[in-house]
């Protein structure tokens, strides 16, 4: 091998090493893994203080709120399985019992820490049934 070949090799090796530290350290810390509610009461421990995103429906009947204070508690459910979250600040209009939602947060033992919530309800979205009696409406 050339000198000239070996300098390139180097140098090429030094660059990728930077890169990659660069991208690991500015990655790091923000990346996020998307959950459902079923996965994460699965393997608690694997998920505990990670970045997480969690999906499921608001279970019936356990949306509750502090007194004058935006801390709610409330519990997500899929598949039977339920976690017991925290937010604090204000709701989506759409944030109800049986609404689906992603939590943004943090799972510690306490129960799933969350700092932003998305909310939809199903109600909303679904399509209209078509009408009885044969042919569309004009």
């Amino acid at each position: 091998m050339s000198h000239k070949a070996a300098k390139i090799g180097v140098t090429s090796l030094v660059l990728l090493t930077a890169f990659g530290v660069l991208l690991y350290t500015t990655l790091g810390e923000s990346m996020q893994y998307y959950k459902y509610v079923d996965e994460v009461t699965a393997q608690p421990d694997a998920w505990k203080d990670k970045n997480l995103q969690v999906h499921g429906h608001v279970v019936p009947g356990s949306i509750g709120r502090q007194r004058d204070s935006l801390d709610y508690r409330f519990e997500i459910q899929r598949n039977g399985q339920k976690l017991t979250a925290f937010y604090s600040g204000v709701v989506p209009d759409t944030f109800k019992d049986d609404s689906e939602v992603v939590l943004t947060g943090r799972l510690t033992s306490d129960g799933f820490m969350a700092t932003d919530m998305t909310a939809k309800c199903p109600s909303k979205y679904e399509a209209a049934a078509p009408p009885l009696g044969g042919a569309p409406p004009k």
